[in-house]
C-alpha cells in the first residue's frame, strides 16, 4: 500500500498505551500520521509509546494525552488539542475499553453469571465501551463534516464473543458499539466521513488479558500488530465510500492489494 496519502493526516487513538492501541499508534506513526494517543490513567504508557514512535518514525508526531473518554470535557480537550497543534483532525480510533478482567481475573476459565456482576462494574464497562465512543464521535463528527472527509473507526470483537456465556457486560457493550457503527454510518452518509468497525478476529494479547492467564492460553493469543494493515487501508483515501462495515484482521490477505484484501476481510456492521 502507498503510504504517501497518509502523511500529514491527524489521528486520535483512545487507549493508545498498550495492546491494540499501542500497535495502532505505532502503525499510524510509521505511515506518517500525527497521532494523539490518550490514556485514562496510565500516562507513562502513552508517554512510552510516543517515545518509541519518535525513535522509529521521525516524520510523525505522537503526543501522549491524559483523557478519560467517559468525561465529556476530556473528549473536548482531546479534539481541541488536535486542532490547536495540527489545525486538522482526520481520524478517530475508538479503542479505549474496559474488559472482563474487571469482572473476574478468571473469566477465561470460570464464567461469571450476569447476576453476579456488580452494578458498579457493569456501569463502568458500559460507560467506557459504549458512551465513550459516542462522546468522542459526537465531538469529532462536526469537525470532519466541515472538512468534507474523515474516518471514525470503532474497535469491535467477534460476534461469537458477544454471545459467549459469562461475557456480560463486555459482550453487550461491543454489540452496542456495532449498532452505533451502522447507525452513525447512515447519519454521516454523503458527508465524506465514514464509520467502520475493526476487530482482530480472535483473542488478542492486550491489557484486557489477566496476568495470571496460563502460558498455554497466552501463547495462542494473536499479536496486536495484526490489526495494523487493515487499519492503514481504512484510514486511507482508498477506502472512500466504505462505511457501515466491519473488517476482520485475521481475514486480511497480505497477498492481495487494497480493495481486494478489504473485500476478503469485510462483513456488514451489526448482524447480516
Amino acid at each position: 500500500m502507498d503510504m504517501k496519502p497518509l502523511k500529514g493526516l491527524v489521528a486520535i487513538v483512545t487507549g493508545g498505551g498498550r495492546g491494540l492501541g499501542r500497535a495502532m499508534v505505532l502503525g499510524l506513526a510509521s505511515a506518517g500520521v500525527h497521532v494523539i494517543a490518550t490514556a485514562a490513567r496510565e500516562f507513562t504508557e502513552v508517554e512510552s509509546v510516543a517515545e518509541e514512535a519518535s525513535e522509529a518514525s521521525g516524520e510523525a508526531w505522537v503526543l501522549p494525552f491524559l483523557a478519560n473518554v467517559t468525561r465529556e470535557g476530556d473528549c473536548s480537550q482531546t479534539v481541541e488539542m488536535a486542532l490547536e497543534r495540527f489545525g486538522r483532525l482526520d481520524i478517530l480510533v475508538n479503542n479505549a475499553g474496559r474488559g472482563m478482567k474487571y469482572v473476574s481475573e478468571r473469566f477465561l476459565t470460570e464464567p461469571t453469571r450476569f447476576w453476579e456482576v456488580t452494578p458498579e462494574t457493569w456501569r463502568m464497562v458500559i460507560d467506557t465501551n459504549v458512551n465513550g465512543p459516542f462522546l468522542m464521535a459526537r465531538r469529532v463528527a462536526p469537525v470532519m463534516v466541515k472538512a468534507g472527509w474523515g474516518r471514525i473507526i470503532n474497535i469491535s470483537m467477534n460476534h461469537e464473543t458477544m454471545r459467549r456465556r459469562g461475557f456480560s457486560p463486555y459482550g453487550p457493550s461491543k454489540a452496542a458499539l456495532e449498532s452505533e457503527t451502522i447507525i452513525w454510518s447512515q447519519d454521516l452518509a454523503g458527508t465524506g466521513v465514514t464509520v467502520n468497525a475493526l476487530l482482530p478476529g480472535g483473542a488478542t494479547l492486550t491489557g484486557m488479558i489477566p496476568d495470571a492467564v496460563p502460558d498455554q492460553i497466552r501463547s495462542a493469543l494473536l499479536d496486536p500488530a495484526i490489526i495494523v494493515p487493515p487499519l492503514l487501508w481504512l484510514v486511507s483515501p482508498d477506502s472512500d465510500g466504505t462505511t457501515g462495515r466491519r473488517i476482520i484482521a485475521t481475514k486480511w490477505r497480505t497477498d492481495l492489494k487494497g480493495r481486494e484484501a478489504a473485500d476478503a476481510a469485510m462483513d456488514p456492521a451489526g448482524w447480516p
